[in-house]
């Protein structure tokens, strides 16, 4: 039997550690080097790259194991000063409890009352001179502080009978304020794949530049980022730029524009001149569509010349080394194309919208800070926001907190300047503060046309087994069982018609259909996308399927499509309009770009005339015809409406259902309304004492509607 041996020093690659480990001093390694470390869970170690610090021993998860690497957070990083990839000398030592720690703050001076709290914050932190520390506030706040002295001096855990103590920031750390609040990779969330490319083409140029010298070719210039607003491109510029250490340069299109003649180019020369001059850097142009749109359409020469200018900085005669360019943009097909060519944005990377793992992630990072209650599940959470971006998610939380801090204001002494942190200690966000945020935080990617699916369930859907069946196997199946159909290789449907009599349910089952399935939900009325402007009504179309995409998994409603995409032989005067709204309709849902994650339902009462290339498998794959409903159908229905409804008892539903022959539940929803309405009538004129629908008012109701009907 081999026996491992323990030593008391071990050296082990710097890695990312988990969101929820930011601020905590924790080290996490595999369980065997460990054992060959002589450590147990708990001890503490010092750490040593370019300086020393101190952090606390745990285990990695599973699927860290095995690959000689010590996850520690950002904030350990920098006080250890040590990247990723670089090497770590671990070293066991005594976990001796500090007397007296002395903190300097650097982004705001706590009072003395707040002390404790804060302290609360930071018990079992490993700490050594000179170290940053990290306190986690209420509502996604930190607080960063320098230890400026220990008691006793070393390693030193602090522990609740710590002596804290604030001392005022040195006159260097305010001048640093900025590199305080940096962003490490640990507060991106969701975007580990889209990450490591970036790291690929910005870290290694920059520092491993002999690498490309050896190979004998050039490093990459520059990585354009795209995405939807909110999805993290500028936080991942910001977290390169402080893991790779480099000089960090921000350009926005405002600033550099100027109104004299060559001073915004001179602008830019001067931004890449002083880059190149404190090479390593990274610059970082934010919504480069505002200074470098297509030039042959723009009117200004000032644009133009912008253009040109970024061009030839990028790429120009003069080689600039160790010097790499990122750009973010929400819409990069209005970028100039002499830019997205490789030799000046050599990679574009994609940031979509978070799927459900990735919001889970986001909603970790900036709830960790939150005193969270035991009944919030971020599992369901992550689960109801399809489409919510990192921003969003962002808003979803703070929103909780300030509900959850409403609860406080009638404790609060207005009088005093600030808020006691003590106050806070008993304060709890709670799952109910979260659901109340969802109404008023919506995803923005689709806010503009986004619809609160109503309260409606398969509950409320009277009658119509079978096709209700049919709709929750074409609608929640493959949202719920996507390994199923991934294994069968089957292709969910991407479209379902409804089609019957006026007043059947359709639009009711629409409405419950998305409910149930609990996904983003667009309502287009046919008749809203056409406009008398040429092109209006296809931009119209070709949105509405865009924003779809981008909330993906969504549903599109189309209530009265006939209206929207009669059949192109029709005539008449707005001809050549409906041919190509039903043209761009066609290429939408069936055409060369996949429609994926999208369910386009329609409703109509006229299905003859909707252009038959739309009912072709491929487009609606699904046809329902919604039928009036029969006589057990109309019980189901004369139920729902009488559901919650002051009803006497043991009332005849089955004789109701047989005495309303060819009512549709539009008619059956009118007759309890009507019955309901006459027992209201009865109560204030004085002829009854107790406020009850009756078997007799329901009759009376179906035999008037009967009248009504009778042409």
């Amino acid at each position: 039997m081999t026996v491992a041996t323990r030593e008391h020093t071990r050296t082990l690659r710097a890695a990312e550690s988990l969101g929820k480990d930011l601020g905590r001093g924790l080290a996490r390694m595999d369980p065997a080097d460990m054992k060959r470390l002589g450590a147990h869970v708990g001890d503490i170690v010092t750490l040593s790259g370019k300086r020393r610090s101190a952090a606390k021993v745990m285990p990695s998860y599973p699927d860290a194991r095995g690959r000689g690497i010590l996850q520690i957070d950002g904030v350990t990083r920098a006080n250890t000063g040590v990247q990723l990839d670089e090497p770590v000398k671990l070293t066991l030592a005594p976990a001796r409890h500090a007397e007296k720690v002395v903190l300097a703050p650097l982004e705001f001076t706590p009072a003395q009352r707040d002390l404790a709290y804060i302290g609360t914050l930071l018990d079992g932190l490993p700490v050594v001179k000179g170290d940053r520390v990290r306190a986690l506030l209420f509502g996604s706040r930190t607080a960063d502080f320098r230890v400026v002295e220990t008691t006793p001096v070393g390693a030193v855990v602090i522990h609740p009978n710590t002596l804290l103590e604030v001392a005022k920031a040195p006159e260097k750390e305010k001048v640093t304020h900025e590199r305080a609040r940096a962003v490490s990779y640990e507060d991106v969330g969701g975007l580990k794949r889209e990450l490591g490319r970036i790291r690929e083409i910005v870290e290694l140029p920059l520092r491993y530049p002999e690498v490309f010298e050896r190979l004998g070719i050039d490093a990459p210039k520059g990585v354009l980022l795209y995405g939807p607003p909110g999805c993290g491109k500028t936080l991942i510029a910001r977290a390169v730029a402080h893991e790779t250490a480099a000089a960090f340069f921000t350009i926005t299109g405002p600033e550099i524009m100027h109104k004299f003649y060559g001073e915004s180019e001179a602008h830019l020369r001067q931004i890449f001149d002083e880059a190149q001059r404190r090479a390593p850097a990274i610059i970082f142009v934010d919504e480069i569509d505002a200074i470098a749109p297509r030039r042959e359409n723009v009117q200004g020469e000032v644009e133009k010349r912008v253009v040109a200018q970024l061009l030839s900085l990028m790429d120009g005669l003069a080689q600039r080394r160790h010097v790499i360019v990122l750009a973010a943009t929400n819409i990069p097909n209005v970028l100039d194309p002499a830019l997205r060519r490789p030799g000046r944005f050599d990679r574009e990377i994609a940031i979509s919208i978070p799927d459900r793992t990735a919001r889970k992630e986001i909603l970790a990072i900036h709830s960790r800070g939150m005193p969270l209650a035991e009944d919030v599940d971020l599992d369901h959470l992550a689960a109801v926001t399809h489409g919510f971006v990192g921003a969003d998610l962002q808003a979803l939380c703070r929103e909780a907190a300030m509900l959850c801090l409403r609860r406080l204001i009638p404790h609060i002494d207005f009088a005093s300047a600030e808020i006691p942190y003590d106050e806070l200690i008993q304060v709890q966000v709670t799952m109910a503060d979260f659901q109340a945020a969802l109404h008023e935080v919506g995803p923005s990617a689709i806010r503009e046309v986004f619809v609160e699916t109503p309260d409606v369930g398969w509950k409320d859907v009277g009658g119509l087994g079978q096709l209700k069946q049919r709709l929750i196997e074409a609608v929640e199946w493959p949202l719920r069982y996507p390994e199923e159909f991934a294994r069968a290789k089957v292709r969910p449907p991407k479209g379902v018609l409804l089609s019957g009599p006026p007043g059947c349910g359709k639009t009711l089952m629409a409405k419950a259909a998305a409910h149930e399935s609990q996904v983003n939900f667009i309502s287009v009325k046919g008749p809203a996308l056409l406009s008398k402007f040429v092109g209006e009504s296809e931009r119209g179309v070709r949105e509405t399927f865009q924003k779809a995409r981008q909330a993906a998994p969504c549903i599109i409603f189309f209530d009265e499509i006939d209206s929207l995409v009669p059949t192109r032989s029709a005539g008449g005067m707005d001809e050549r309009v409906t041919e190509r709204v039903v043209s761009q309709f066609l290429a939408e849902m069936d055409g060369i770009e996949e429609l994926t994650g999208v369910l386009v339902l329609a409703a109509t009462n006229r299905a003859d005339l909707l252009d038959p290339a739309l009912l072709r498998p491929g487009r609606f794959d699904l046809l329902v015809d919604v039928p009036l409903p029969d006589r057990e159908a109309r019980r189901d229905i004369f139920q729902v409406h009488l559901r919650d409804k002051p009803v006497e008892k043991d009332l005849d539903l089955g004789g109701l259902a047989a005495r309303s022959e060819s009512f549709s539940g539009a008619d059956i929803q009118a007759v309890c309304n009507q019955a309901a309405w006459e027992a209201v009538r009865h109560v204030i004129s004085g002829k009854g004492k107790r406020l009850v629908i009756t078997s007799e008012s329901l009759l009376k109701a179906i035999r008037g509607h009967k009248e009504a009907r009778r042409p």
